[in-house]
């Protein structure tokens, strides 16, 4: 079935940022507990050529094990919650789901998750 991502782009208000970081994060900590289907979960700062931080900008992007996963997630409680808390910290948000095409489960060699001492050989 393969893997399926949503990459979120955020514009938070003006003094929104600490805010929208603190909330998402622990929501990204909460949904790598609760949910094994999440295989990655970042929250990411954008940065110009300098590295210094796109003022207001965050990219939320999560990987899960399949489609079904990641509309369970979209539809979990905690997701409502969070939608709901961000509204006073978020100006723009603009989601984007995709399925993976690399790597696919039939590529060969071992996932990062698969690897262990039992491969060496």
């Amino acid at each position: 079935m393969g893997a399926y991502s949503i990459i979120v782009e955020y514009e938070t208000v003006a003094g929104g940022e600490a805010g929208f970081c603190a909330l998402m994060c622990e929501h990204a900590r909460r949904t790598l507990d609760d949910e094994p289907s999440c295989l990655r979960f970042e929250v990411l700062r954008p940065i110009d050529d300098d590295g210094q931080p796109l003022a207001r900008r965050f990219i939320v992007s999560a990987l899960y094990a399949d489609r079904t996963a990641l509309a369970t997630h979209r539809r979990t409680p905690a997701v409502k919650r969070l939608l709901t808390a961000m509204e006073p910290f978020v100006a723009t948000r603009k989601p984007t789901i995709s399925r993976a095409v690399f790597p696919t489960e039939s590529d060969d060699g071992l996932r990062p998750e698969e690897l262990s001492a039992a491969n060496d050989g």
